[in-house]
């Protein structure tokens, strides 16, 4: 006999403004759905405008899930965030809600398909070198350090993102393997859920006058002030979300270390290599397939054929 059906869930990936967030509402809206975060910074509360929050007013009464669920100081990652989303997206189906996915941090999407892989505690003393080989060097080189050991890890992992580059070499130390030679062992096969999983793509000028503009609006909508917020709040720039894009760009403006258009310019330039990293991301998972964020409709007619399907 059959054991029981999977949940099926649909996933709305793709770069950063690449207009998930709109199309997503339009398809709950069409197909009585609810959505589930799956942006890394979303889930954090008052950081709303550097995280392009989808406003209340934006989600037209649709429920999103795991958006403000902890605070900037607090520890959230994939392992985490399956924790949270798989019972959402089980629940959702035994109601016989259709459930979409959204965001583009690929991690936390590979997490609730595929489940994560075993990796060691954090070991102190590990940690505590690296950290002083970190502020001694500069985190450049430290990135240099492990793409020299993990060129494919180094290459998914921003040269200035040091909480990563830190915690693949400590892996790789306390493994001897590389965290990509980890990744490719376990192939993310504990798959609790049946996936369709879409990725919006479009041509890369496009995107980038995307990114511009909206970074624009970002600006115009109070990013500075938000990050001065957070900051008189107690969360300083040492925090991971803190050092996030954006965030990272205003603190660096508001100490004086460079001009306002420094900042702005250097925000653009670093969302477009994150939109970057991000295609290249979904370019090598399986079972993902790119679509037009301009075809709605021929979207939505891929997502009724996949609801409909008999297991």
């Amino acid at each position: 006999m059959a054991g029981p059906q999977k949940p099926k869930v649909v996933v709305i990936a793709g770069p950063t403004a690449s207009g998930k967030t709109s199309l997503a509402v339009e398809l709950a809206l069409s197909l009585g759905a609810q959505i589930i975060n799956a942006d890394s910074m979303q889930v954090y509360r008052f950081m709303d405008v550097g995280t392009a929050k989808p406003t209340l007013e934006e989600r037209q009464g649709i429920p999103h899930h795991l958006i403000d669920v902890v605070n900037p100081d607090e520890d959230f990652n994939a392992a985490r965030y399956r924790q949270m989303a798989l019972p959402l997206a089980k629940g959702l189906f035994e109601k016989k809600v259709p459930c979409l996915v959204v965001g583009g941090t690929g991690l936390y999407i590979r997490s609730l398909l595929g489940g994560l892989v075993e990796l060691p505690p954090v070991n102190p003393v590990i940690r505590k070198n690296l950290h002083e080989e970190c502020h001694a060097k500069g985190t450049q080189k430290l990135h240099q350090k492990l793409a020299e050991m993990d060129p494919e890890r180094a290459e998914s992992i921003h040269p200035n993102d040091s909480v990563r580059i830190i915690r693949a070499l400590e892996i790789m130390e306390q493994t001897r393997c590389s965290s990509s030679d980890l990744l490719k062992k376990h192939q993310f096969k504990n798959q609790e859920v049946q996936a369709l999983t879409l990725c919006l793509q479009m041509e890369r000028t496009q995107l980038y006058d995307r990114i511009n503009k909206r970074t624009d609006k970002m600006m115009a909508g109070g990013l500075i002030e938000e990050t001065e917020h957070l900051i008189k709040k107690g969360y300083g720039p040492h925090l991971k979300p803190m050092t996030a894009i954006g965030y990272r760009h205003i603190v660096k403006y508001l100490q004086g270390e460079w001009p306002l258009q420094k900042a702005m310019e250097t925000l653009k330039r670093d969302t477009r290599r994150y939109s970057k990293r991000q295609m290249t991301w979904f370019k090598g998972e399986q079972g993902v397939i790119f679509v037009d964020p301009l075809n709605p409709i021929h979207i939505e007619r891929m997502i009724r054929d996949f609801l409909a399907e008999s297991p």
